[in-house]
C-alpha cells in the first residue's frame, strides 16, 4: 500500500521531495529500511520522477546501491537526480552512514554523470551473479561509485 504526502520533506527551492510510505516486496533483499520520495518541481505536485534510499547492507544492496533515482523523460537534462540526491545527504548521515553506494548500467550516461556531479568515487564495473539477475531482473553488469558524505558540502 503506497500513502502519499503532498508536504514536501526537503526542498532546494528547484524540487521538492515528498514522501512515500510503502512496504518493501521482499524483505529478503536486505535494504534495511528503505525511503522512497516523489520528487516534483517546487511547489508542484506533478512528479517527474523519484530517489529511494536503503540503509541495510547486504549482498543485494552490493548491486542495487544504497540510493536509487529516475527521472521521467520530459525532465532529464536538468540536473535533478543530483539535486534530489543532495537533499538527501542528511538523511544519509542520520541512518549512521559516511558514504552511500550509487549503482547504475554501464550504457547510462546520465546516471554517471550525476555520480560524477557529485564527486562520486568510481570504483568499477561488476557482474552481477546469476541468481540476483534472474530473480529481480536487474541488468548483468553494473557500474559502481561510491559517494563521501563530507561534513559540510554545497548542496545547490
Amino acid at each position: 500500500m503506497i500513502f502519499h504526502r503532498y508536504r514536501a520533506e526537503y526542498t532546494d527551492f528547484v524540487i521538492d521531495l515528498i514522501p512515500m510510505h510503502f512496504t518493501p516486496p521482499d524483505p529478503s533483499m536486505g535494504f534495511g529500511r528503505e525511503q522512497i520520495w516523489r520528487i516534483t518541481l517546487h511547489n508542484s505536485r506533478k512528479e517527474i520522477g523519484q530517489i529511494s534510499y536503503r540503509d541495510g547492507e547486504s549482498r543485494c544492496i552490493y548491486y542495487f546501491g544504497h540510493i536509487g533515482y529516475h527521472i521521467d523523460p520530459p525532465y532529464r537534462g536538468h540536473h535533478y537526480a543530483r539535486r534530489a540526491c543532495l537533499l538527501l545527504r542528511d538523511e544519509i548521515m542520520k541512518s549512521g552512514k559516511v558514504s552511500a553506494v550509487i549503482t547504475c548500467d554501464p550504457d547510462n550516461e546520465p546516471s554517471r554523470k550525476t555520480c560524477e556531479g557529485l564527486g562520486c568515487r568510481w570504483e568499477g564495473i561488476t557482474a552481477v551473479p546469476e541468481d540476483i539477475r534472474k530473480k529481480y531482473e536487474i541488468s548483468s553488469e553494473k557500474c559502481r561509485y561510491i559517494w563521501y558524505l563530507p561534513e559540510e558540502q554545497d548542496k545547490a
